[in-house]
């Protein structure tokens, strides 16, 4: 058990989603970013399973066989993929739906924030494209929603910060078609 470790933690995880969603405007989204982490459900858990390398729903998840405070997590978080599912009209089984573009760019400033945290000096700007290529997660992202990720993470491995925030701000949060679509738009 680590008080004041996890609470170091999740607030320096905060602060940098914070950083990351002011610099493409998000700014209510970088303010309230993962409050949940602070209610009794998920805080105590995090105290409970800190290990100051990986989050703390791991060994949660280890030790129970599920993660009570991830379940209270993702059901409350929209820049979470897993938050995006309902039952789907045509199959009457839940089906994940792709995520709202302000919620994607959360995301990936949560992926980028989660690597610096737990990487520390071992960071590079490809940290949160490896993570996602070897994690088995994009099986259970919407299509739609998998290739953008994807495309986010790929930029901001390949061409660094300034210029996929720069992309961001410019043309994502703005609504502007990402390459394939325009593509897609242009051959119909």
């Amino acid at each position: 058990m680590d008080f004041w470790g996890h609470l170091k933690t999740i607030s320096h995880h905060r602060w940098l989603v914070c950083k990351g969603c002011f610099r493409v405007g998000l700014y209510r989204q970088g303010l309230t970013h993962d409050l949940s982490k602070f209610s009794p459900t998920e805080f105590w858990q995090g105290v409970r399973y800190y290990q100051g390398y990986r989050s703390p729903n791991a060994a949660e998840r280890e030790d129970k066989g599920y993660s009570e405070a991830w379940m209270h997590h993702k059901g409350r978080n929209r820049h979470h993929y897993e938050y995006w599912t309902d039952l789907s009209p045509v199959t009457k089984c839940y089906a994940p739906v792709p995520m709202p573009r302000k919620y994607l760019v959360e995301m990936v400033m949560d992926r980028r924030a989660a690597c610096m945290t737990y990487e520390g000096k071992k960071y590079t700007p490809a940290s949160p494209y490896n993570y996602f290529a070897k994690s088995r997660e994009r099986l259970l992202m919407h299509p739609e929603t998998e290739r953008q990720l994807s495309y986010l993470l790929e930029m901001l491995r390949d061409q660094g910060e300034d210029a996929a925030f720069r992309y961001i701000r410019s043309s994502v949060l703005k609504g502007t078609p990402f390459p394939w679509e325009a593509e897609q738009g242009a051959i119909t």
